[in-house]
């Protein structure tokens, strides 16, 4: 950290602090923080990304992707429902995942926008 980065007298405005404090003890932020830990992992981010490209891949493909075994593509994929990312269907002994919902199509999509933005302003 840079000496600009610091604030060079110190102070803060008692109303705004109170208040997003308050605003703090009405939302999970631990929920927010495991979602982006589950997607801070390459190949959960990258089966996510797979997943925005295209409705539903099943078990086999995701391995491919992400060039692993179905073992371990079947442990993102478990890791990812559990938090509520990805859901499943069953078709005879093929699974199929897709998103659970559209929002982290958004996710993946604003993170996308949000690095490109940053290569353009180096």
């Amino acid at each position: 950290m840079h000496k600009k980065d610091l604030c060079e007298v110190y102070c803060h405005d008692e109303e705004k602090v109170n208040y997003i404090q308050g605003e703090l003890q009405k939302v999970d932020i631990s929920s927010i923080t495991q979602l982006f830990k589950v997607l801070a992992d390459e190949n959960r981010a990258k089966i996510s990304y797979a997943l925005c490209q295209n409705d539903e891949l099943c078990v086999c493909d995701v391995a491919n992707i992400i060039e692993s075994s179905v073992a371990t593509a079947s442990h993102h994929l478990r890791t990812l429902r559990k938090q509520g990312i990805v859901k499943y269907r069953k078709e005879g002994k093929l699974a199929f995942y897709s998103l659970d919902d559209d929002h982290i199509k958004q996710l993946i999509q604003l993170a996308l926008v949000h690095e490109k933005e940053l290569k353009i302003n180096v």
